[in-house]
């Protein structure tokens, strides 16, 4: 069975404003890639936390069955909310430590629902620094906003 990797990335001209996401999926076996499917979309008016979690959530919503999924991102929103803050929000009703909202909770609740039938690891890239997959993701987050960004 083939290792899956996903590397999202999100994207927001003026933030808020017009935004993006991107997915790059890649199957490897033996570290070769076997299969790629690339992923993208975006909105009229975002914020980019908002593009970072829609990657991460489309990624795992495009899975046909549950997998064994790494999911890298160069969002620390992203993965210090799932993996460090989400399960304490969830106890306190969705609330922060400082009992404020959770920002973006519709979109955490989504993201906590798209992980529950896989067996999701969590990775950082620091963004921009050549990366090759997640300069791909981050070309396919720019592609995804450009219909929506005026000219």
């Amino acid at each position: 069975m083939p290792d899956l990797f996903a590397y999202t990335d999100g994207a927001c001209s003026r933030n808020p404003g017009p935004g993006g996401w991107g997915v790059l999926l890649l199957a490897k076996e033996g570290g070769a890639v076997v299969k790629e499917r690339a992923l993208k979309g975006g909105e009229p008016q975002t914020t980019n936390n908002r593009m970072e979690l829609l990657a991460a959530i489309s990624a795992l919503e495009s899975l046909a069955r549950p997998s064994r999924i790494t999911v890298v991102t160069d969002s620390a929103y992203v993965k210090g909310g799932i993996t460090d803050w989400i399960d304490g929000w969830k106890r306190r009703g969705w609330r922060t430590a400082t009992k404020r909202p959770v920002k973006n909770e519709d979109l955490w609740r989504r993201l906590d629902a798209a992980r529950a039938p896989h067996d999701v690891r969590w990775e950082w890239v620091k963004g921009h620094a050549g990366h090759p997959e997640n300069e791909r993701a981050d070309e396919l987050a720019r592609a995804g906003m450009a219909p929506f960004k005026k000219r």
